[in-house]
């Protein structure tokens, strides 16, 4: 079959070899999409040692990547488009081994290089997967946004778990553990291969007649700059807590890997979420009452850090990973709600997260700053609580039952 034909896509998942590789393909994937930027929060000191730098430019090591997001994110559905969806991705991972080969070579060049290529690679995935599940299975989005979802995570939870210990008792230093990560690329590359034999589809069948409109100008839709900063704060409020709560966490008297596993921990606090909140979104029209849920338990676990009662620690992580979890897949799940077709919700995608990743992608940044000028963390911990209001404003609004 030719990327030019389709199938009718079936209501129900019939399971085949083929149905099997890909669930298998798109869950080894997503374990790429986070490992490699995950690992750095635990080690951001010895990185900083290593290479003398400050904590605004170890900060600015989580913001390249979302930079690198904001920049790459509108134009994938194009890319994807013209060359397949197949082969962007496949591309994609090729791009994110070599970045992690570079970032790792123990030089400040070449970890800001490295990390900009790893974040150009991340991009097309970000965006792509939700409108690769709708042209693929488009009934059974919500069961593959979970699967999907619950990869990412639990292999963001071991870089984050495991990149300390690497660096501190290990002969491969913080080099070795930002390193790491590229056996889970290598094993996602030869993974995806058979994909690239198989049956291809079409993201240019953007309707229920497979012809080509106009493309939407997604920023005129005040529901699309909604879901957007809803995307924004989310993102921030995820690579601010990964990237700086290792050290706020050391600050309040724990031991560095103790604060590693701490933040390991809130990343496998998410997995419930992660798998359950796409599928029961996809089953209700408004989505308002995960918004309140998640609202809820990011203001329990911000709260308690901010008044540093580290003795309830583990209390604060398990409640930050639910709130993380929650709102990640329900804004992921807005994507293909909020849409009519697989092509408008790449689009939509591509904007919100473009968008979105370029209001996060001051946050790592601001948080450093805050703590270089002021000595403490408060001020950076106060931002959370200030980003969970705005996040529970536009995510109240994207939630509603309608299109963009």
């Amino acid at each position: 079959m030719t990327t030019n034909q389709m199938t009718k896509p079936s209501k129900k998942i019939h399971i085949t070899s083929t149905t099997i590789l890909f669930v298998i393909a798109i869950c080894v994937f997503a374990t790429t999409l986070r490992t490699p930027i995950t690992g750095v929060g635990p080690i951001i000191s010895y990185i900083r040692e290593g290479l003398q730098i400050s904590n605004v430019l170890a900060g600015f090591l989580t913001t390249l990547p979302l930079l690198s997001f904001a920049m790459i994110s509108p134009f994938a559905p194009r890319v994807a488009k013209r060359v397949g969806m197949e082969l962007t991705l496949f591309l994609s991972l090729i791009i994110i081994a070599i970045g992690i080969v570079i970032r790792s070579l123990g030089t400040t060049p070449t970890l800001i290089l490295g990390t900009i290529l790893i974040g150009i690679a991340i991009s097309f995935g970000n965006v792509l997967m939700q409108s690769f599940f709708k042209l693929k299975f488009p009934y059974h989005i919500g069961i593959l946004t979970g699967l999907y979802t619950v990869s990412m995570n639990i292999s963001a939870g071991l870089s984050l778990g495991i990149s300390q210990p690497i660096a501190e008792k290990t002969s491969f230093g913080w080099q070795g553990a930002l390193g790491f990560s590229i056996l889970l690329t290598i094993i996602a590359i030869l993974v995806w291969i058979p994909l690239l034999r198989g049956e291809k589809i079409d993201l240019s069948s953007l309707n229920n007649n497979h012809v080509y409109k106009e493309d939407k100008k997604m920023w005129k839709s005040p529901l699309a700059w909604a879901i957007a900063i809803s995307m924004g704060m989310q993102s921030l409020l995820f690579y601010c807590s990964t990237a700086w709560l290792p050290e706020i966490l050391i600050s309040q008297g724990l031991s560095a890997e103790n604060a590693g596993w701490m933040t390991s921990i809130m990343q496998y606090a998410q997995i419930p979420m992660t798998f359950l909140v796409p599928i029961i979104a996809e089953k209700f029209s408004s989505q308002r009452p995960i918004v309140f849920v998640f609202t809820f338990f990011y203001l329990v676990s911000f709260i308690g850090i901010y008044n540093e009662w580290t003795d309830y620690v583990i209390i604060w992580m398990v409640c930050l990973g639910l709130a993380g979890g929650a709102s990640f897949g329900a804004i992921l799940m807005f994507f293909t709600l909020r849409t009519k077709t697989a092509y408008e919700a790449a689009q939509i995608s591509g904007f919100a997260q473009s968008v979105g990743y370029l209001l996060a992608s001051a946050g790592p940044v601001l948080f450093g700053y805050f703590h270089d000028t002021s000595g403490s963390w408060s001020q950076s911990n106060l931002l959370f609580i200030i980003v969970t209001i705005i996040l529970f404003t536009t995510a109240f609004i994207s939630a509603k039952n309608r299109y963009v």
